[in-house]
């Protein structure tokens, strides 16, 4: 049975998706706050990411909110950490591209994946959350930038599999919002057992997430969901305009068919990113859970 649940992840205040600074934690709902919500709408699981909503990450802290999660009878599905291993600058014709990140940048980036790796043991999470993206053609050196990226992923996931904790490839920028081909080329060449998919369903290139909350009707993203979809363990379900009851920018009736095909059994995850939504967000939340929950009791 396909267990949902939520991202303990919400600004203080709209608009949405994400405050301007979005590295100052005062900008972020207290996460004890929203874990309560989360039980309060009686969803089955939550995940967390310590630099959104956390007050500390030191040790007594992180066990008091491990102790919540129990107490609510919320399994963490994962801890969600870094920015990717790859930079981005600006083309010629002003695009995004890819940029080879700093040696130091590049091992920080490592380090602060290794350091979620070991808050997601300590929390009992079975999985540690990191983006990876697509590389424009146009980038310089595309191929060593790609080699790098997928490096990077087996060193992490190497160290990962001695703390007992999967490396979860979540589709997203950077440096651009990938392709299917992208996925799938990424986890073949990474090659470790540990690694697996989550399948976000706004992250793709071409999608509402990406294109800020305009589809690019020349791209058929759910294309590239139906081409991952048999690797993913875990969804990220995307919530942009659901008050009148249905999620309006992205067809769920066509990823759930997606998912039945393959067998699909994993996680699901409520992420909430407000787009004029006439409700609050724990409304929100509550019509987005009601619509899923619907759409998983046809399958």
């Amino acid at each position: 049975m396909i267990k949902l649940g939520c991202n303990a992840m919400l600004p203080v205040a709209r608009p949405m998706p994400y405050p301007d600074n979005q590295d100052d934690q005062r900008n972020w709902q207290d996460v004890e706050k929203v874990i309560r919500m989360i039980y309060d709408l009686r969803l089955d699981i939550v995940d967390l990411q310590p630099d959104r909503g956390f007050r500390s990450t030191e040790p007594a802290y992180l066990y008091r909110i491990k102790l919540l999660c129990q107490q609510c009878g919320l399994p963490i599905g994962f801890i969600g950490v870094g920015r990717g291993f790859v930079g981005i600058e600006e083309g010629p014709d002003g695009r995004v591209v890819g940029a080879p990140l700093p040696e130091d940048e590049l091992q920080k980036r490592i380090t602060e994946v290794k350091v979620g790796i070991d808050q997601a043991a300590f929390m009992g999470a079975p999985m540690n959350r990191h983006f990876g993206g697509g590389i424009p053609d146009e980038t310089p050196d595309r191929d060593a930038l790609w080699q790098t990226m997928v490096h990077s992923f087996q060193e992490v996931a190497d160290y990962a599999s001695g703390k007992g904790v999967l490396i979860g490839l979540h589709n997203h920028a950077p440096a651009v919002a990938p392709t299917g081909d992208d996925i799938l080329r990424l986890l073949h060449e990474v090659d470790r057992e540990n690694l697996t998919f989550i399948l976000d369903t706004g992250q793709w290139w071409g999608s509402p997430g990406y294109w800020a909350g305009e589809s690019n009707p020349e791209v058929d993203f759910y294309e590239f969901m139906e081409q991952t979809a048999p690797h993913a363990t875990y969804v990220r379900a995307k919530i942009y305009k659901i008050d009148s009851g249905r999620e309006e920018n992205i067809d769920y009736e066509r990823i759930m068919e997606i998912l039945r095909k393959v067998n699909f059994n994993g996680n699901m995850s409520i992420v909430f990113e407000d787009r004029e939504n006439n409700c609050s967000d724990t409304e929100a939340i509550e019509l987005a859970a009601k619509y899923l929950r619907g759409l998983l009791a046809d399958r």
